[in-house]
């Protein structure tokens, strides 16, 4: 259990820490923002490039898998193993063998994230408010917005497939960008 003391030195070193990386803080926001902006711009090619990378994300971890599973064959659990790394490897065959294809199942999963991201966002800050004083509200309106974005996507479908992943990961870019610039402006700007 943690006494009032360990706290108060706890929230200190954290809003020391951000204070100090505010500049880190800000670049990742501008970066995050610009990326945001280019797949709103070309939201269909975005949507292509996201599940093409997700095709190779899955093979990959799915080669690693198999031969980290393979490696150590003698654990308990070898056959759970071999069944996820090589589903895994599927995925990723799939996902690069008709990336249009996928589009529509990745919406739905992306609708899906979305939603979750967006309650566990504010969750994390109601959680921590004490921690990240004025900077806490920065996170819940980037919960709201990400829970807003997974109902607009969800109730479009099939036909938000077309837009949605380019669209959503634009949004979610943007105001991730967002949010990280004001949580390093407002580090900046403390007096603690």
């Amino acid at each position: 259990m943690t006494s009032p003391g360990d706290f108060s030195k706890l929230q200190s070193a954290m809003n020391r820490a951000v204070k100090q990386n505010w500049k880190a803080f800000l670049l990742e926001g501008i970066l995050l923002a610009i990326l945001g902006v280019a797949a709103l711009i070309l939201p269909p090619l975005a949507s292509l490039a996201i599940t093409i990378f997700l095709g190779w994300m899955f093979l990959i971890s799915g080669i690693g898998g198999l031969i980290v599973t393979f490696w150590a064959r003698n654990m308990p659990g070898f056959w759970w193993s071999l069944i996820s790394a090589a589903l895994a490897v599927l995925a990723g065959m799939i996902l690069l063998a008709r990336p249009a294809q996928a589009v529509l199942t990745l919406t739905i999963i992306l609708g899906a994230y979305f939603l979750a991201e967006g309650v566990a966002t504010i969750m994390y800050a109601l959680e921590h408010r004490r921690e990240l004083t004025n900077r806490a509200s920065w996170l819940v309106i980037s919960g709201l917005v990400d829970i807003v974005i997974s109902f607009l996507v969800i109730t479009g479908l099939p036909s938000s497939a077309d837009w949605a992943i380019g669209i959503l990961v634009g949004i979610n870019l943007l105001f991730g960008g967002a949010t990280l610039i004001g949580i390093a402006m407002a580090a900046r700007n403390s007096n603690t």
